[in-house]
C-alpha cells in the first residue's frame, strides 16, 4: 500500500534489514534484534559488556533502565542465564512492539512499564549491575531527561550492592555524567563504539580495569564479534577525589 506525502510514519515502528530488526522510536534507532545471536556489534554490546567485569557470583541481580526493545537485556541474559533481570520502560508502545517483534517475554524479565525515576525512588533491592539507557526527545535532538545525572544517578548508586557497577549511556551529556560518576565512584571507565557518538561510562570500585574488561569481552562468544568496534579507556577522575 502506498503512503501519501502527508502521512507521517508511526513514532514507534519496526524495520527489517540485513542486520536484523530495528526498533525506531521517535526517529531514533532504539534497539536491534538479531535472531541468530544476542550480540549486536553496536552500542548495546558496550552497555552489556561491563557485566563481565564482575565475577560470576556477582552477576545475580541486574536493573536495566530504558529497556527499549530489550537489546541489552538479551545480551545480559546470554551472559548470565540465571540472573534476576529487572527491566524498566516508560513507553507502553515500545513494550508492545518489543513483545510482538523482539521476543522480549522469552527473556524472563521482571518488567515495569513506568518512569525509571519513580522506580528508583521506590526500589529497595540492591543490584550487582545497573544499566541506565534513558533518553527522551526526537531524532537528532534526543537527550537525557532533566533528572539525569542528578538525582537519577545518585539514586541508582544507592541501589548498588557493594562492589556493584553503574553503567550510563550518554551523548552530549557525557561531560556531566562523567563528572557525576567520577565524584561518587573510585573507578571509572568509558567505552566508545566506532561510528557512533555514544559514550558509555562504567563506574564502580577502584579495581575496574579497561584492559581486563576488554580481555573478558574477547573471551566471551556472545560479545567477541563486536570487539573490534569497541574502545575501552580509563577516565581520569577529578583531582579532589583522587587526593582524598
Amino acid at each position: 500500500m502506498s503512503r501519501s506525502r502527508s502521512e507521517k510514519p508511526a513514532r514507534v515502528r519496526v524495520e527489517s534489514g540485513r542486520f536484523g530488526k530495528r526498533l525506531i522510536v521517535d526517529e531514533t534507532f532504539a534497539s536491534l534484534y538479531r535472531e541468530e545471536a544476542p550480540g549486536t556489534s553496536c552500542v548495546w554490546d558496550a552497555l552489556s559488556a561491563p557485566l563481565l567485569a564482575l565475577p560470576p557470583r556477582r552477576r545475580r541481580r541486574i536493573l536495566v533502565l530504558g529497556l527499549g526493545g530489550g537489546s541489552v537485556a538479551r545480551i545480559l541474559r546470554a551472559l548470565a542465564p540465571g540472573a534476576e533481570i529487572v527491566g524498566v520502560e516508560f513507553d507502553p508502545e515500545v513494550v508492545a512492539a518489543a513483545r510482538a517483534h523482539f521476543e522480549i517475554d522469552a527473556l524472563g524479565l521482571e518488567l515495569h512499564v513506568e518512569d525509571a525515576l519513580v522506580v528508583l525512588r521506590r526500589e529497595k533491592r540492591r543490584f550487582d549491575l545497573i544499566v541506565e539507557d534513558v533518553f527522551v526527545g526526537r531524532g537528532d535532538a534526543v537527550h537525557k531527561p532533566g533528572w539525569l545525572p542528578h538525582p537519577g544517578l545518585d539514586l541508582a548508586a544507592r541501589r548498588l550492592a557493594r562492589g556493584g557497577l553503574l553503567v550510563s549511556n550518554t551523548l552530549d551529556e557525557a561531560p556531566a555524567v562523567s563528572a557525576a560518576l567520577g565524584h561518587r565512584f573510585p573507578g571509572l571507565l568509558s567505552i566508545e563504539v566506532e561510528d557512533y557518538d555514544n559514550r558509555v561510562f562504567v563506574a564502580g570500585p577502584a579495581t575496574l580495569d579497561a584492559r581486563q574488561l576488554r580481555s573478558a569481552v574477547a573471551a566471551a562468544p556472545v560479545l567477541s564479534e563486536g570487539l573490534p568496534l569497541l574502545r575501552f579507556r580509563k577516565v581520569r577522575r577529578p583531582a579532589a577525589l583522587g587526593n582524598r
